[in-house]
């Protein structure tokens, strides 16, 4: 199975101009996201889409392949089938879709999402989920905040909706992460199991990603601001991995400090 990463890179940033370019721990953010990416053992090659010369040259430099890709294209997703088309790899078995502002990105997620793949030719997309601790209250925050996304799944770990409203709803507040929120008969239904975090990183059959990009917004991506309930509306069948991965990007410069403390405790 062929698979690669992509990793869209804009210069332009509404609250962080620049933003690949900045540097963290002495590194260029987007030379982070590179070197995490390239430990992967699943991907053949990393490729960076970009609209910016200075960018181009630095990916170029921590050993990525470029595709220069059009400033006006509306999001990071059609960076990445535009970058496919312009590398001539739309028939890779797998593309994922890389975040260019996470420095702390690790091989064990982006492989373990084209893993996903392997043996279920019916999967058109994967992405991760992240367990909540409803024992705490940190879990319970982020149960309830609407700038966290939440997954629905089914037995088989395949998404049914994603919001940023706290699902599925419960009359029964959870005493623990692994407490039954209701019993039926002898069934129980358990937090863990019907709704994780979701951690935004993509993967994608390019066959599918191809008809995600032609597809325009649907209403309910439109309503909770989720590109990925357009997948669900043209039917796609969406994989999730179980992961103890977090998801922290750099959107403004005052989140810099934030990675680097991050950075230090890792090393």
């Amino acid at each position: 199975m062929v698979s690669v990463g992509v990793i869209p890179s804009r210069y332009a940033s509404t609250r962080f101009p620049g933003k690949p370019l900045a540097k963290i721990a002495g590194r260029p953010l987007l030379e982070h996201v590179i070197l995490g990416a390239q430990k992967s053992k699943k991907l053949s090659e990393i490729l960076v889409a970009t609209d910016h010369e200075e960018i181009a040259a630095l990916a170029k430099k921590a050993g990525a392949r470029v595709v220069m890709t059009d400033p006006n294209l509306p999001t990071g997703t059609d960076r990445v089938w535009a970058a496919l088309q312009g590398a001539g790899l739309t028939n890779v078995d797998v593309a994922v879709n890389i975040q260019g502002d996470e420095p702390l990105i690790q091989a064990e997620p982006l492989d373990a999402l084209v893993q996903a793949f392997d043996g279920r030719p019916q999967v058109d997309m994967a992405t991760l989920g992240r367990e909540m601790d409803l024992s705490t209250p940190e879990g319970l925050q982020a149960l309830e905040a609407v700038t966290t996304a939440k997954i629905v799944l089914d037995e088989a770990d395949r998404a049914l909706y994603f919001s940023r409203f706290a699902i599925p709803f419960s009359r029964v507040r959870p005493r623990t992460a692994s407490d039954a929120l209701k019993t039926s008969g002898s069934q129980e239904i358990r937090v863990p199991k019907a709704v994780l975090k979701h951690v935004g990183i993509y993967a994608y059959r390019p066959r599918f990603l191809e008809r995600f990009c032609a597809a325009p917004p649907c209403e309910l991506e439109l309503f909770e601001g989720l590109e990925q309930l357009r997948a669900l509306s043209l039917g796609a069948e969406i994989h999730v991995v179980r992961t103890h991965h977090e998801s922290w990007g750099v959107d403004t410069p005052e989140d810099v400090e934030k990675i680097e403390k991050m950075l230090n405790r890792r090393s």
